[in-house]
């Protein structure tokens, strides 16, 4: 019983260590960072939405002939139907293979701005940033002008004796 009540006692001193470590975890900025992303990410892809929805696809459906990219689609019985919507309201299998394009177009235009995003952030990062200059490993032998170890005290092309 003795036994039973000490491994109950370190059980318990260990979640408190757990619950202390979970605190301690919470409390870093990368999880405020993270957090912020998500919100950022989802408010960015309402935007995104908007973009395609409003503007990129009013455009492709003007190219296409009137006919929406969302609504293209095949009814897997072989009838026809007037929209994706009457066909599935039919309770028909449909392929619906616009809106497979509509989120690849999404996919495009979200891959697209955070490929701009993380360029211009990289941007901004360096501008700070001085290059930073090599030391020198080799240099030029005055004589035979061949370039050489920056230690040697010899030329090994021309055997001149350098000075240091």
């Amino acid at each position: 019983m003795a036994n039973v009540e000490k491994t109950i006692k370190n059980e318990l001193k260990k979640g408190k260590g757990f619950m202390k470590e979970f605190k301690e975890f919470i409390s870093r900025g990368n999880v405020v960072d993270l957090a912020v992303g998500v919100i950022v990410g989802s408010s960015f892809t309402a935007i995104v939405n908007s973009l395609v929805n409003n503007i990129i696809t009013p455009i492709i459906t003007l190219i296409t002939g009137k006919v929406s990219v969302k609504e293209l689609f095949f009814a897997l019985d072989g009838k026809e139907y007037d929209s994706l919507e009457a066909a599935t309201e039919a309770g028909v299998a449909t392929l619906g293979y616009g809106l497979f394009i509509q989120a690849v177009i999404d996919f495009i235009i979200i891959a697209f701005v955070v490929f701009l995003l993380v360029k211009g952030m990289n941007r901004i990062r360096d501008i700070g940033k001085k290059p930073v200059e090599e030391e020198a490993t080799t240099k030029e032998c005055p004589y035979c002008k061949s370039e050489i170890n920056i230690e040697a005290v010899r030329c090994p092309n021309c055997t001149s004796q350098l000075e240091e």
